[in-house]
């Protein structure tokens, strides 16, 4: 009996040379780490070293999250990944009224270089990645970060990390947005541009596909949004005066991994395809690095359940093989615990295990790209890829992304995936462990973390502290520069660097920008 995939593709229970029947190895593979990049993006993949080992975290005060990073580190990570709380990502400050009830609750809570200089306390910046999952106010953490660096003696060519920075993904399925749409983006060109002259090895943006499918979206709808997104970005980069190649090898991707194996691999070989062909064909790209689809792989947060939490510790090794066996170039394995709270210091060292077993335990980094020629991967790969490629002409024929996003057609595609999952998960058609089947009478007590509610008034007086001491003048001009590069085309993370740097807070840089440019308000047409 054909079942479907994910993406509402039909999987056959057997697959044969007839599946490929005119399929052309040298135009659908490549060699590893050549054109285009079906395969993986270097040569040799994880034979010679295994992907970068992230782990996801921040929470509570500066002080606590620097902790974690710090036990995370001597546990074996390679890279620290910084979750922001949500007043900080939306650009307001601690004390703010907006802000009550959410201070350091998904995220830790930044409201200035002070806290930024105690979160990397003690670790050396020039010998760790750091990734940053920020959007909107993504500008003024990287700042603050290379304010770090230069206090440590680290200068700004020695930093290297991502910053999100993917703010079209926030308007479609997140919505910690802050400006429009087109402020939004030439702050985006902003930031490539002072990267490019200041923090040569930083990845300027990770375009991301996880929130969308952490939405609903089929791993089709996950790829064809992203990639359409990055066109937009790659348009807007070149349209302010960039040469493609001079910021196209920073870009870097973000996706999610599910537990359907084969699909998960089969996307994110077809998203690597596709991105080559786009760089190659509509932008003229010639460096070989620009046409490379680099990414990041976060296990899926949505597929964990409350209901017998330990099971999810099963789904996040699935999960994450699928991410290796598709050639990721970063890991984050979300906690077993995330469904009921934030990880305990016990299930995020657990998680970080399960990358450990699976590049140390097994033999997926011996050879690269394993399930190259599979009848079932290649076909799945070639019908996904489809699948996406008829999306994105949509997108197109739109006018491309930002108009998409206006019309709201990838927010409707993407409730009308999540409507259908959550239609069969009700039916019990679609199997949930624990959940709709396999039921426990009585679920085991579990004490998760919390975060303490005093943490809100500790930023208050932090910030009341902040303000009294600092030289106010110093922070008004740098504000007023900022607010003049704004309203003209001077690129403004010159002047912002200068107001964090005399301890402005990020709600009053945000609040500045939102002076001139405005703050998107969404259609009520979709």
């Amino acid at each position: 009996m054909t079942r479907e995939s994910e993406s509402g593709l039909p999987i056959e229970p057997v697959y044969g040379p007839d599946a490929l029947d005119g399929w052309n190895p040298d135009d659908k593979l490549g060699e590893p780490g050549a054109y285009p990049y079906t395969r993986g993006v270097y040569p040799s993949m994880y034979t010679g070293r295994p992907w970068t080992m992230r782990q996801y975290a921040g929470f509570g005060t500066a002080t606590e999250s620097n902790a974690r990073y710090k036990q995370l580190i001597a546990n074996g990570t390679m890279g620290l990944s910084v979750a922001f709380d949500l007043p900080t990502q939306m650009g307001h400050d601690s004390d703010a009224a907006i802000a009550s009830g959410e201070v350091g609750k998904v995220g830790v809570a930044i409201d200035s270089i002070d806290d930024m200089r105690v979160l990397f306390g003690g670790i050396p910046l020039d010998k760790v990645s750091t990734s940053m999952t920020i959007n909107a106010p993504a500008a003024l953490l990287l700042l603050m970060y290379q304010l770090v660096g230069e206090e440590q003696g680290v200068p700004a060519d020695k930093l290297t990390g991502t910053i999100q920075n993917d703010v079209l993904k926030e308007y479609i399925a997140r919505g910690t947005y802050i400006f429009p749409p087109g402020p939004s983006l030439r702050l985006i060109a902003d930031i490539f541009k002072y990267c490019r002259a200041e923090i040569p090895k930083w990845n300027t943006i990770s375009i991301s596909g996880y929130h969308m499918a952490e939405a609903g979206a089929s791993p089709a709808q996950e790829i064809a949004f992203t990639l359409a997104d990055g066109i937009e970005y790659v348009r807007t980069a070149v349209a302010a005066g960039m040469d493609v190649d001079d910021f196209a090898p920073r870009l870097s991707f973000f996706f999610v991994a599910r537990t359907t194996i084969l699909e998960e691999v089969a996307k994110f070989r077809a998203a690597r395809r596709i991105w080559a062909r786009v760089m190659k064909e509509e932008f003229g790209a010639k460096n070989p690095k620009s046409l490379m689809l680099r990414f990041h792989t976060q296990t899926a947060g949505v597929q964990l359940t409350a209901q017998q939490p330990e099971v999810n510790l099963v789904r996040v090794a699935v999960q994450g093989l699928a991410a290796v066996l598709g050639g990721t170039q970063s890991l984050h394995t979300n906690s077993f615990d995330e469904a009921i709270a934030l990880p305990t210091d016990k299930s995020a060292r657990l998680a970080l295990r399960t990358q450990q077993v699976l590049a140390y335990e097994t033999d997926v980094t011996a050879t690269v790209d394993p399930f190259a020629g599979s009848y079932v991967v290649e076909k799945m790969t070639d019908d996904v890829e489809a699948a996406a490629l008829e999306l994105m002409l949509k997108v197109e024929d739109m006018g491309g992304a930002v108009n998409a996003i206006e019309r709201g057609f990838q927010k409707n595609e993407i409730e009308r995936s999540a409507y259908r999952i959550a239609l069969e998960t009700d039916s019990a058609e679609r199997v949930v462990v624990g959940v709709n089947r396999f039921q426990l009478d009585e679920e085991e007590p579990y004490e998760p973390l919390r975060v303490d509610p005093a943490i809100e008034a500790q930023q208050a007086a932090r910030l009341a502290k902040l303000r009294a001491e600092r030289d106010q003048g110093a922070v008004d001009e740098a504000l007023g520069r900022l607010k003049k590069a704004a309203e003209g085309t001077d690129n403004v993370l010159y002047p912002m660097k200068d107001a964090l740097a005399a301890r402005a807070t990020v709600g009053e840089v945000c609040n500045a920008l939102r002076g001139v440019w405005g703050a998107y308000v969404p259609s009520d047409a979709f």
